[in-house]
């Protein structure tokens, strides 16, 4: 939505500075090799960074708290183990497939970049709208509730917690997180390897003890394993989102291509440790979960990791909370610090507006982009129902990995001779593009609303793209305002380096 037209892109651009550290900062920006005008971001995230932010997006609450969607729609215990380790498996041919794509096409943004990149500016924009309007801010919305939520209930211990005081708690830590984001990368992924081991710890625990347990009688509860399994292949695909869900984020690490060293190294390096580690850890989880409580009981608890602490380490069970919250607060470090580069990423291409292009020359963080999702977050804090609008948004992201796919074996026809760094066999990606397919629209008879709801959000970003960047003679006062913005939001920059 850039005051320029659609074939003069925005490129990145600094907070501009008159002052005497100008020349300091061109001497930076020389330093560290870039070769366009402009500010970048500095390539700061090394191979344990691009691990501890993969474990930090995909290890949040959702191990700790609801595995039970997996056996809720299988129907008995051996199948959501083999509907969890596949998911592993999904994910891990998926992050491949990204590996190809994220060094071929090394641009921050992922999904945005590779659809931009195959099949042109509107489907990418479309992403770009629904991620930023739906994904992102209701997800960072709903992990800071979770984290309120462990934060707040010592405090209510035989009530439960006044929703007004989990909003509060939540819009806290998302400022918060925002600030750290704006203030320091240094610092942001540093705090990110001290909550990789921090979850790690945590599954480490619950599957030590599910572990003792198993083998003193615990394993008798996996008699007839498969007793009652599902057949509906309908209610199967749904199963698979679930465990997906638990898995979301192998593919975030390519939002920050531009910020990794040796990507072409270290992207697939990352892939290769984090993802068998989390499909291992996972797996473990679930058999020690299954050794200690029935199948009725761990459906019908709200945070298994709650109940199987409870049940098995006594006065150390508040143990547990304490470190699902940790890990669910690290998630969402993780989740904001990535997801801003979406919207950066799409701003530098003149799809939104060209304030949130811009980086601090101080710092070289992407701080309006940040701003910006932090307050549409705090806006859906407030919102009733933001618990529907992640189902309406999880089709939809699918849909769009799934465009990303295609978009990788249309490059392979369409460009052959591209540079491509890691290519994977063919093999890989038609396999998780069959995968894809199955789970993408097989359960558009199983949840009709939501996948109808879901499309019409991606739609209706149809007249916004039409209208903000795909027409080209803007009315005066149009261009004219969003001048004004960009300016604006310069000075404010500009005025708070200064104080």
């Amino acid at each position: 939505m850039a005051v320029t037209s659609p074939e003069d892109p925005v490129e990145a651009r600094p907070m501009l500075n008159s002052s005497p550290e100008k020349n300091e900062t061109v001497e930076k920006r020389e330093k560290h090799g870039d070769e366009d005008e402009g500010v970048h971001m500095k390539r700061e995230i090394g191979l344990l960074e691009g691990v501890a932010i993969i474990l930090g997006i995909i290890i949040g609450s959702g191990i700790f708290i609801s595995p039970k969607g997996v056996l809720k729609e299988t129907g008995s215990v051996g199948m959501s183990l083999v509907v969890w380790s596949l998911c592993g498996f999904l994910s891990m041919i998926g992050a491949l497939c990204y590996a190809e794509l994220g060094t071929s096409i090394p641009k921050s943004g992922s999904d945005y970049a590779y659809i931009n990149e195959a099949f042109g500016p509107m489907p990418s924009f479309l992403y770009l709208w629904a991620a930023n309007v739906i994904f992102v801010p209701t997800t960072n919305a709903i992990m800071g509730l979770t984290v309120a939520s462990y934060l707040a209930q010592p405090f209510f211990p035989d009530c439960e917690v006044p929703q007004l005081a989990m909003q509060l708690i939540a819009a806290l830590c998302i400022c918060f997180l925002t600030w750290l984001n704006c203030h320091s990368m240094k610092v942001t992924t540093s705090l990110q390897n001290m909550f990789m081991f921090t979850k790690l710890t945590a599954l480490a625990l619950v599957i030590g003890v599910g572990f003792i347990v198993f083998v003193q009688g615990g394993y008798k509860r996996f008699d007839n394993a498969f007793a009652n399994t599902e057949t509906d292949p309908g209610k199967i695909a749904v199963s698979f989102y679930s465990g997906i869900y638990s898995y979301a984020g192998w593919n975030y690490l390519n939002f920050m291509t531009e910020e990794l060293r040796d990507p072409y190294r270290n992207l697939p390096k990352a892939i290769y440790i984090s993802i068998p580690l989390v499909t291992i850890s996972y797996v473990l989880a679930n058999v020690a979960y299954l050794a200690v409580l029935d199948p009725v009981s761990m459906i019908s608890s709200n945070a298994v990791a709650v109940t199987f602490a409870d049940q098995t380490l006594g006065i150390g069970s508040l143990l547990i909370p304490a470190l699902v919250a940790v890990s669910a607060f690290g998630g969402l470090s993780c989740h904001i610090m990535t997801s801003s580069r979406l919207c950066f990423v799409g701003a530098r291409q003149g799809h939104f507006p060209d304030c949130l292009s811009m980086i601090t020359v101080d710092k070289f963080t992407p701080k309006p982009a940040l701003i910006f999702l932090c307050i549409l977050s705090l806006f859906y804090l407030g919102v009733g129902d933001i618990y529907s609008l992640i189902d309406y948004a999880s089709f939809v992201e699918s849909m769009f990995i799934l465009i990303s796919l295609t978009g990788l074996l249309y490059l392979r026809w369409k460009r052959p001779n591209m540079e491509r760094p890691i290519k994977v066999h063919l093999a890989v990606p038609i396999t998780f593009l069959f995968i894809c397919t199955f789970l993408v629209f097989m359960p558009l008879y199983v949840r009709p609303m939501e996948v109808g709801m879901g499309l019409l959000i991606t739609a209706s970003g149809i007249p916004i793209y039409l209208v903000g960047v795909k027409l080209t003679n803007k009315p005066a006062w149009f261009t004219t305002l969003l001048g004004q913005v960009t300016n604006q939001t310069q000075k404010l920059f500009m005025s708070v380096k200064e104080d």
